[in-house]
């Protein structure tokens, strides 16, 4: 299930209900969107406290057993749903977890099939069927090139656990900031639109749009001189151009 949007969080947290903005009116007056938003809340104060434990409803009963709940969570769907559903062997929970804290703590993942394989110590095409089964119970969000056919057997250009607070769960202090702001951006992109790896950027969005993710210093270097490519910035209040405040892109639904 999809959790809170950035949006829907601010909203519990302050109050204050603000509208959906759509992609292409988000990316035209960005700059407009932001000043208005600022004028009533300052959203970025809130933006870490939602990718660590914002996500999911239930994070506003009993904060402090937030992490212990979304783990019993997630090892329900490790330990009942993927050997249920998809007659997964019990024996492979466990690597299966080890999978998961491998790509909290990548930046962000880049599978090598082969040496993942060897050393978690399953077969490369019964890894690839797992890796295609954990983004089917949405723990993961695996990226392939634009226009590529997706199979069982494909293997992912790129790997994201579904949202922030997985990472925070699996990887605790050692999430790294890359990864985070990689996997907010799509997770909050991929709810509604159609998002794929980039040979150029991070991300390819409905086949129109070039992403950049990186942090307040991020340059255009990797998209200079591509039409409708953009850099979403973490660390800022405001855009210019082409520069968009990371943060923004929690408006989206």
């Amino acid at each position: 299930m999809q959790g809170y949007s950035f949006r829907e969080y601010l909203a519990v947290e302050s109050g204050i209900q603000f509208e959906q903005i759509s992609l292409p009116d988000l990316l035209d007056h960005h700059t407009d969107k932001a000043r208005e938003i600022n004028e009533l809340i300052k959203p970025f104060q809130y933006f870490e406290g939602y990718i660590q434990q914002g996500y999911y409803p239930y994070y506003k009963e009993e904060s402090d057993l937030y992490f212990m709940r979304l783990g019993e969570v997630v090892n329900m769907m490790l330990e009942i749903e993927l050997p249920l559903l998809r007659q997964i062997e019990v024996a492979y929970v466990a690597k299966i977890k080890q999978l998961l804290a491998t790509i909290a703590k990548a930046v962000p993942f880049v599978p090598n099939v082969s040496k993942l394989s060897e050393r978690i110590g399953i077969n490369r095409s019964t890894l690839l069927s797992y890796v295609h089964y954990l983004d089917e119970i949405d723990l993961t969000r695996n990226l392939f090139r634009a226009g590529e056919g997706i199979s069982l057997l494909q293997k992912p250009s790129k790997i994201y656990l579904e949202n922030t607070n997985i990472i925070y769960l699996l990887a605790k202090e050692n999430a790294e900031r890359g990864n985070l702001r990689e996997t907010f951006f799509a997770n909050q992109l991929g709810y509604a639109h159609d998002i794929a790896y980039a040979e150029e950027g991070d991300f390819t969005v409905d086949n129109q749009y070039i992403f950049e993710i990186g942090g307040k210093d991020k340059t255009d270097k990797q998209i200079k001189g591509i039409e409708r490519a953009f850099i979403a910035s973490d660390g800022i209040t405001h855009g210019f151009q082409n520069k968009i405040p990371l943060w923004l892109f929690g408006f989206l639904y």
